[in-house]
């Protein structure tokens, strides 16, 4: 039997198979007429990957505030009209998946990532506040790489911000939602608070290494506390910074770890993104070991990421005990069936939309 194609139960969350969409901003939301709110693209696109077998689909990152959006374009959980259209969309995915697929939506905030150009929109960096663009915060103020000087949160700010997380979860509860995940990720504000290289406060959000993570977990406790005992939590964070004197595996190792006591049921393990002079060695699977370490060393269920392109590349990851699921992302772009195939390359079946059946392949081994 395949490794990739063993279920998977989270709490009361029972997952076909171990292949899963990673979030992927689309920056496709109406910024003017209906901003942060998902609509057909949004439907299509999600609804295409849930017809294409995968057993758990990621949202792109909604953001819990306005302010907290990566773009204009980018779509949001604080409000109701939001919360309106991402039901639209569960109840889609639902009744339409092929392989019982769940969805998840992942609540983020960009901090002083915020405010910023979608990448297809021929410019770059920070939106001016005169083409519709805001003003952004952070733990510090220091700016990312070629974007507006950040405003330093005060503790009011702070606050705020953990009350937001705790009200986008009850809205995505509302929308039909089956599980969460936290982005603690990729130079976002709570990787943001997180990482030494960006983080300068002295006072108890930051100092030392257990201030800077006081976001992070105070997030955690905040949406655990207001969603069902019965739905799991995932955290996506970045294990490493690459760059010296940041965020490292044994510091993702102890924050997993204490990430798990106060309730998260996976981490999704990816890296980098908090400062523009970061140095990946990215290759075929250049993440997995980072899972593999927190999965072994924090005793906590995994997901892994990045540049996983190949059935077989999914299957050596489960299979040798590096992660407990797989998220794939722009090869799912590429191939919305991905799983299918997938599937068919291991020698398992999984069931297709009966709409698709007529195309089943045979197999001739």
């Amino acid at each position: 039997m395949s490794a990739l194609f063993e279920p998977l139960k989270l709490r009361s969350l029972e997952l076909q198979h171990r292949g899963w969409v990673s979030p992927m901003c689309q920056y496709s939301c109406d910024p003017d007429d209906a901003p942060g709110v998902p609509h057909d693209w949004h439907l299509m696109h999600l609804g295409s990957l849930a017809a294409g077998g995968a057993a758990l689909i990621l949202t792109e990152a909604a953001a819990v505030d306005a302010e907290g959006r990566i773009s204009p374009r980018d779509a949001g959980l604080y409000n109701d009209a939001q919360a309106e259209a991402w039901q639209r969309i569960t109840s889609f995915v639902h009744r339409y998946s092929a392989a019982d697929a769940k969805i998840g939506a992942q609540l983020a905030h960009a901090g002083r990532k915020a405010s910023t150009y979608w990448p297809f929109s021929g410019q770059h960096g920070s939106v001016p506040q005169s083409d519709g663009g805001w003003a952004t915060a952070g733990p510090s103020p220091s700016a990312f790489d070629g974007y507006a000087v950040p405003a330093e949160m005060t503790e009011e700010q702070i606050q705020e911000v953990i009350r937001d997380f705790a009200a986008a979860a009850v809205r995505a509860v509302d929308a039909g939602f089956d599980t969460l995940e936290i982005h603690g990720a990729h130079g976002y504000l709570l990787h943001q608070f997180q990482s030494p290289l960006i983080n300068a406060r002295t006072d108890s959000w930051g100092g030392d290494e257990a201030g800077r993570n006081k976001l992070m977990l105070a997030v955690v406790d905040a949406v655990r506390d207001v969603i069902p005992d019965s739905m799991p939590l995932l955290l996506r964070i970045s294990a490493s910074d690459w760059a010296e004197g940041g965020v490292d595996l044994a510091a993702s190792v102890r924050l997993a770890r204490e990430a798990a006591e106060h309730g998260v049921d996976l981490v999704d393990v990816s890296s980098g993104g908090a400062v523009a002079h970061q140095q990946i060695k990215a290759g075929p699977g250049y993440q997995t070991g980072f899972s593999a370490a927190i999965r072994n060393e924090a005793g906590v269920p995994t997901g892994t990421v990045g540049l996983l392109t190949s059935a077989g590349q999914a299957e050596h990851a489960i299979a040798t005990g590096q992660a407990d699921g797989v998220f794939i992302a722009r090869a799912a772009l590429r191939d919305p069936h991905w799983w299918l195939r997938a599937a068919f390359e291991l020698g398992h079946n999984i069931p297709w939309a009966p709409q698709y059946e007529r195309a089943v392949p045979r197999r001739t081994f």
